[in-house]
């Protein structure tokens, strides 16, 4: 998928690399990132309201109720735009939500909550020199390119009361 909101051609290029990375580099990138610059991001919506907020928290809720297994299938069905219940929940939310979101899931694999990464995970050359590149950006760059990252992540909403 090519879709970006920016047309900064950095960001673009940015997504296109990151999408391009297996689904399992691409959480692990999420994970890296948000060890780096976690602090610097929080929360990573500085536009964000509190009915955002609490959208994000709800959905955030669902996840961690679930299997450590289940939690990581999901956060793969997000990416992979697997059509099911949640991804369809996701895809329904703002793209300021849907950064909320993906920020409480590092918050809840930073406290345990939600599955991690194992502890001997390694990110590919690919996906280092990637994080590399985006602690270059500014601030605002990288709000943008994390934002346009997972805005097209979930799925389509149904019509309907099946979201």
């Amino acid at each position: 998928m090519t879709f970006t909101q920016t047309s900064d051609p950095t960001i673009r290029e940015h997504i296109k690399s990151w999408r391009n990375l297996d689904v399992d580099q691409q959480l692990g990138l999420f994970w890296f990132i948000y060890q780096e610059m976690g602090s610097s991001i929080t929360p990573a919506a500085p536009y964000a309201s509190t009915v955002s907020s609490e959208v994000a928290e709800g959905l955030f809720n669902q996840v961690e109720r679930l299997s450590p297994e289940e939690q990581l299938q999901v956060q793969r069905d997000l990416i992979n735009q697997t059509d099911n219940l949640i991804s369809r929940e996701y895809g329904s939310l703002s793209d300021t939500t849907k950064l909320l979101f993906w920020y409480r899931l590092a918050q809840g694999m930073d406290s345990h909550t939600i599955i991690s990464i194992p502890a001997n995970f390694q990110l590919y050359s690919d996906a280092n020199n990637l994080l590399n590149r985006i602690k270059e950006l500014s601030f605002e760059q990288q709000i943008t390119l994390f934002r346009d990252y997972v805005s097209p992540m979930g799925a389509e909403p149904r019509a309907g009361a099946e979201i």
